[in-house]
């Protein structure tokens, strides 16, 4: 697999000396080879991923990330997989990862929804029963 990805980054361009590559899994928080690219990014570079999920394993790593690039000037481009239509270089692939925000937004607030109505209840829960809590 790593080879094919290498191949691909190669044929989009991006020279030997930009590749950087993390041995562990992706899903790890300790991606040294990540940090290290996004810190060797400048304003006007276009960072290139082979696929969405090699950049972020969920959504809100991914979202955070890219806004971190954009606040940076810094764009995304998506070679191959579901994320293929994001070069946020252009107005089409702002759009798609616009869409892919909101959804990530959409998603934290329904988590937080979800959290307040189960306190909610817990604290029904325990008023009913007449439990004291200390």
């Amino acid at each position: 697999m790593l080879d094919l990805q290498h191949d691909a980054l190669l044929v989009a361009g991006v020279t030997e000396r930009h590749l950087y590559r993390d041995a562990a899994s992706g899903k790890k928080d300790d991606r040294p080879g990540l940090a290290a690219c996004l810190q060797a990014l400048r304003e006007g570079d276009t960072l290139v991923v082979w696929k969405l999920d090699r950049l972020g394993r969920n959504l809100r790593h991914l979202v955070n990330t890219v806004h971190d690039l954009t606040n940076r000037g810094i764009g995304l481009k998506v070679l191959t997989g579901q994320g293929a239509a994001i070069d946020t270089t252009t107005p089409a692939g702002k759009l798609v990862f616009g869409i892919f925000a909101s959804l990530a937004e959409f998603e934290r607030d329904l988590i937080s929804e979800r959290t307040r109505a189960g306190l909610a209840s817990a604290c029904a829960l325990r008023r009913s029963q007449n439990i004291a809590t200390y």
